[in-house]
Order: structure tokens, then sequence, then C-alpha cells
């Protein structure tokens, strides 16, 4: 008997929201329209220390050369921001941690995998056996963003985050490479002269200027790059804006009007971990190896090694108000610190001793954030 996919594509979203998917979408394999792009991004360099951007370009740039037989993606989205501390709140306190949403809760790759492989093996089972199933969840060269956009998820907006109108950008992504012959969902037939029109509030509210123009990001730098994907030195010109976000930045999500009304997630696994949406500078950096092992175990905060996770905290302290507990806790972790994070602290001192206000730009940030 022939195979009504049409049926199984219907089935497949449904197992989806069973599953604690927020939305289940299909496409085919074709993103050459995203190639000019990507490629001309890699050429400015604007991909700063992440090499393995430069690796399996063709792969990819064409799943079905990364999983061979591939002509169909399941595109997944899963709601991740939960209640916790005010975002904006955190942001006003130079002498809290600012941590991005995302990594406060359970680390979303194995939320994610789990589940999608629970999917596909879900998919397999109604199918009778047919097909052949691999999942992704930001972690091999996929472009996810490009494929949820195909896939009719949303549109990816001037900050290159996708966004949907209902759910805004708060979520993740993540895919099932197969070779079933199911219908394509429409796309959503929209980009960002469409639905965010003249919209700039992302572009302006950087602290660093990162985002040079509609969907163009310049890594470099980024804040959410430079506190996580950067190994070494972060520039000194870039220091005094990144005031308290010692791991990533949500600036560009927080000022999105498509994010106002962005739901909650349903998952008890994203829910902040270790009161880390609102710590305190000081009891972080006062942190030892050990106790950052055992506190971000299972997170995302993983990852960054100890020593990048002292340089970030190192430079927010900088920018925190002059305050003798700061400086003490600076000295005292100084002496045994690595050549990296010794160089932050020294930065990091020496703002102190300046007494400066909050870092150049951030009342502006925030002004606009607060809107």
């Amino acid at each position: 008997m022939r195979r009504d996919f049409r049926v199984l594509a219907d089935r497949i979203r449904s197992l989806g929201k069973q599953l604690g998917f927020d939305a289940i979408a299909i496409t085919d394999t074709d993103v050459s329209r995203y190639r000019a792009h990507l490629l001309a991004w890699l050429e400015h360099g604007r991909d700063g220390e992440m090499g393995y951007m430069r690796r399996n370009i063709e792969k990819r740039l064409d799943p079905s050369a990364l999983e061979p037989g591939t002509t169909r993606v399941i595109t997944a989205r899963m709601n991740y921001l939960a209640d916790g501390a005010e975002p904006i709140k955190v942001l006003a306190d130079p002498t809290r941690a600012y941590i991005a949403r995302y990594a406060l809760g359970r680390d979303y790759h194995k939320v994610m995998r789990t589940r999608l492989a629970k999917l596909a093996r879900l998919i397999r089972a109604e199918a009778e056996g047919l097909g052949r199933y691999r999942a992704f969840t930001d972690s091999a060269p996929v472009l996810e963003k490009p494929l949820a956009e195909k896939s009719g998820l949303g549109w990816i907006g001037k900050n290159t985050l996708l966004l949907d109108r209902e759910a805004g950008s708060w979520f993740f992504l993540g895919e099932i490479f197969t070779d079933l012959p199911l219908p394509l969902d429409p796309e959503s037939g929209a980009d960002e002269d469409d639905l965010c029109g003249k919209c700039k509030a992302c572009m302006n509210v950087c602290p660093t200027g990162a985002i040079t123009a509609a969907r163009q990001l310049d890594a470099n730098r980024c804040i959410a790059y430079l506190t996580i994907e950067h190994k070494t030195a972060i520039p000194l010109e870039l220091r005094r804006p990144i005031g308290n976000r010692v791991f990533g930045c949500d600036d560009c999500q927080l000022v999105c009007p498509w994010n106002r009304d962005a739901p909650r997630t349903r998952e008890n696994d994203f829910l902040p971990r270790h009161e880390l949406d609102s710590a305190d500078l000081v009891m972080l950096f006062e942190w030892s190896e050990a106790t950052f092992l055992e506190k971000t175990r299972g997170m995302a905060l993983r990852r960054v090694s100890f020593e990048q996770w002292q340089r970030n905290l190192a430079v927010a302290l900088g920018n925190a108000p002059a305050h003798p507990r700061i400086a003490r806790a600076l000295r005292q972790r100084r002496a045994n610190a690595s050549p990296l994070v010794k160089e932050h602290i020294d930065w990091a001192l020496a703002e102190q001793a300046k007494g400066q206000r909050p870092p150049v730009g951030q009342l502006r940030v925030l002004k606009n954030l607060s809107r």
C-alpha cells in the first residue's frame, strides 16, 4: 500500500509537540541562496577565532553532503526563556553578573539532542522502519537558521537571529536529517525588510556595535563571542562596553519588539540554577575551579574554561563602581592567576582606582532596553 507522507508529516508535528517542541516544520536541503552571504562573512574575517566555521564549508552548504541521502530536514524549535530575575534589572546593577538567559539551566545540547533522537525513533516506528535519520543541535556544520527560515519557522532578522511573530527569538533550534519524501512546509515569505521594517532597535542597542548592518554581525565585536568563543585577551577598547555581561549577551533580544510578549518555556530543565540569574560578581570571582566545575555541571556555562570565566569576571569587576571589597578580591586572585587572567585583573584594578561611572554607553543601552 502506498504510504501517505502527508499524514506522516502531520503525525511528526504531533509527536514533536508531545515531546515538548514548540514548533516542527519540514524543508528541503537547498540552502544555495545563503552561500554568498556566508562566504562574504568569512572573507571579511567576521568569524573571529571560530576556525570551525571555515571547515566543512561544502557540507555546511549542502546537507546531503554532510549526511548522504538526505532529501528533507525536519526543523524543531523549543522555547527557553524562563521566569527569574528581570534581565534589565540585572544589567542595571553593575555588582551583579549578567549571564545569557539560554545558559542558566541545563545545557540545551543535552535536552534538544535527547528529544530529537527520541523523535527520530518515533518517526521510524510510524514509518514502519522506513527512512534514515540523524539529529543535530548546534553540533555539526549545519546552517540552522537558514534551514529554519526555509521551513517557515520564522525569518532571520536584522540581529541575525531567527524571529517568529508569536515566539520572538527566545528559542533553541534543532534538526533531523532524513531521506523520507515528506511534503514541504511553505516558507514564511518574510525577510528582514518585511517584518523588521524600519526598526533598528537591535542595531542601536548593541553595546559594541557588532551589528554593522541588517543581518551583518561582526563576531570580533560581539559580546557573546568575546565572552565565550574568544580564548585570548579581550581587546582593550571593548572591555568597558562589556559592562557586567560575563557570559553572552541578550541586548538585541531584550530590545526587539517581537519579544515583548514572548512565551515562557515549559521545560523545567531550562529554569535558572544556583541563582545564577542574578549572582554577585565578587562571589562568582571567588569561586575555586572545583566550585566552578561543580556548579556548572551539565550547563552550557561549561562552554568556557575556568580561565575564561575568571577573565570575564575580572572585566566585569573593573566596570563595577569602585569598592574595597572588589579591589581586595582582585588582588587576592592575582597572586595565583594565569598570565591571561592577571592581565585582565591589572586592568580591572586600574579601572577601580579611577572610580569611574558605569561603562561608556551603558546608561544609554539600559535606557533603550527599558522602553
